[in-house]
């Protein structure tokens, strides 16, 4: 098994609302860890977005780091049928979700990997995704 985590995650710990030192103490310490290539893209963005030099910098600095000491799965052409799959089921029933958080559920569900989002709300539309336990780390603001 292993464990995606979302772009959520990561950013509310960068913010200092989320506790992921804890969180992967408790939830995944014999488990793998990866991003998808699409969260990638997310925090590299978030880095993009910043006005000011200097939050740019520290974004680059915090997404850099996360990079480097994490493994990324990309999204691929068995992601893709999932994906389609996925895309068609949450349309008929009328419960569509981000076009990102779609692709990144189609990427844990291909490789059977639970994902730790604090965006469960939409996660819990897919069907057969399993999401780990964030709430419990969440910090006050």
């Amino acid at each position: 098994m292993g464990l995606v985590l979302d772009s959520s995650v990561l950013i509310g710990s960068e913010r200092k609302r989320f506790s992921l030192g804890d969180f992967l103490e408790s939830e995944a310490p014999m488990e793998p860890i990866f991003l998808t290539v699409l969260t990638a893209s997310e925090l590299f963005h978030g880095v993009e977005r910043a006005q000011e030099a200097a939050t740019r910098s520290r974004r680059r600095a915090f997404v850099e780091e996360i990079i480097r000491g994490t493994p990324i799965l990309d999204f691929d052409l068995a992601c893709a049928r999932v994906h389609a799959s996925l895309w068609s089921q949450l349309e008929q029933k009328g419960e569509r979700i981000g076009a990102h958080d779609m692709l990144i559920a189609a990427v844990c569900l291909r490789f059977g990997y639970r994902l730790a989002t604090l965006n469960e709300k939409e996660f819990r539309r897919v069907k057969g995704l399993k999401l780990a336990s964030t709430q419990p780390f969440v910090l006050p603001s």
